[in-house]
């Protein structure tokens, strides 16, 4: 490493020590970098105009994020949620069981645990304390851990922005993702049922079975989202950019016409904010696309792959230190910058391991969701405490026995590849 790139990681970090935000910092830490080897600092504008026109996939998120506000409007989220206290609100600790199936419906419309987190999960939040039925610190720490299923199953904002530094297919990523996406619901809901017995919580009210059938026809068309996302998408009708397209149309003819959910000042809104947290994205995703101009110039990627090799480290070790390192990182940053700056690093050295590029996407994308939920940064945890005034204390206490299953989780995913594998390969993948 050149004194100029120790330099400027010592900026990158500094600033976000500080609390700077994370585009900012990569920015001025790349602009440090340039003017100390006498490089034009044009080249700054340069990398990020040409990594974001070249970049047809990056389309997706946008679009991504105006179907999560969609969704989050009007009635929908509540259509949803009745659907789901139907289903499975009957056994002990319902709305926590709730809580998760609401997160894994939802995740097949948002792909961002945060538009989740905020929107349906302080629903479900304010369903579970009232009358005291369950304790804020609780219904926050499920809300959080089951918020980290959403970009695990498609869609996924994560892993198009993997796809965009690794070249991998974003259908066999979001394939991939489908069967951790359900262990990861599976080991939350046995949390949950295990909890719920030991402080024996209340059971709710069963919803009549003659009430099921309207219920789910009421909810059929916002479920059927998901279908008609994937089935776009692996049905060779649209690419995933187009199928992000097709979701936020079908979401606002769901909302404003369907549903009648969302009035024109309702639309305003969805819009602007979309616009504010595309925005945001896009920034980081401009920082690091200079960033890793920067690391390639430096060689680094390929340095660190000769190193492994001499090493002689196998799959499973390199596995395991990659998700260490990645859980400790999750402590302290944020998804958007461990896939744009620090998981190309890796990348050459899954090249020389011969290790498959969306079995280690998945691994990838599942360790920094754990990361959003992992004191003592766990952004989900900050979210749901300005959202809900849920003390982060009681929080960071009640959330420990989620977050200790979802590692269990994590682990089987990375040791099983077959667990990520096996759905893509059924769909012709041929890695």
């Amino acid at each position: 490493m050149s004194p100029a790139f120790l330099v400027c990681l010592a900026i990158l970090f500094g600033l976000s020590a500080l609390g700077a935000p994370i585009a900012l910092a990569m920015i001025v830490a790349a602009i440090t970098y340039l003017g100390m080897i006498g490089q034009d600092l044009a080249l700054v504008s340069e990398q990020i105009l040409q990594g974001l026109f070249t970049s047809f996939i990056l389309l997706a998120v946008p679009l991504f994020i105006i179907a999560a506000n969609i969704m989050n409007a009007g009635t929908i989220s509540d259509r949803l949620l009745n659907f789901c206290v139907a289903a499975v609100g009957r056994f002990r600790g319902g709305l926590g069981h709730v809580n998760v199936v609401a997160s894994l419906i939802f995740s097949g419309m948002s792909g961002s645990a945060i538009a989740d987190a905020a929107g349906i999960g302080k629903i479900i939040i304010q369903m579970m304390t009232k009358d005291g039925r369950y304790p804020l610190g609780f219904a926050a720490a499920i809300t959080a851990a089951s918020a980290t299923i959403g970009p695990v199953i498609p869609p996924s904002i994560p892993m198009v922005m993997y796809a965009l530094v690794s070249d991998t297919s974003v259908g066999y990523l979001f394939l991939g993702g489908i069967t951790p996406g359900l262990l990861m619901g599976l080991v939350l809901m046995f949390m949950v049922a295990r909890i719920s017995k030991k402080r024996n919580f209340v059971l709710e009210a069963p919803t009549p079975l003659s009430e099921l059938p309207r219920i789910t026809i009421n909810a059929f068309p916002a479920l059927m989202m998901p279908v008609i996302l994937l089935f776009g998408i692996y049905g060779g009708a649209t690419t995933p950019t187009e199928a992000a397209a097709v979701a936020a149309t079908y979401a606002f003819l769901l909302a404003a016409i369907f549903y009648r959910a969302i009035s024109l000042r309702g639309t305003y809104e969805i819009f602007s904010n979309s616009a504010r947290s595309s925005a945001a994205v896009g920034l980081v995703i401009g920082g690091a696309l200079i960033f890793n101009y920067i690391v390639a110039g430096e060689n680094i990627p390929n340095s660190m792959a000769a190193v492994l090799a001499e090493m002689e480290m196998s799959r499973t070790a390199f596995f395991l230190m990659v998700n260490l390192l990645l859980l400790l990182l999750g402590c302290i940053l944020d998804a958007t910058t461990i896939l744009l700056v620090i998981v190309p690093l890796f990348l050459p050295a899954c090249g020389e391991l011969g290790i498959d590029l969306v079995h280690f996407g998945v691994v990838v994308v599942v360790n920094t969701m754990v990361g959003l939920i992992t004191p003592p940064y766990g952004i989900l945890l900050f979210v749901i405490n300005a959202t809900t005034g849920a003390p982060m204390k009681e929080m960071i206490t009640e959330v420990l026995p989620f977050l200790f299953v979802l590692i269990l989780a994590l682990l089987a995913i990375t040791l099983i590849p077959e667990i990520v594998l096996w759905l893509p390969r059924v769909f012709g993948y041929k890695g």
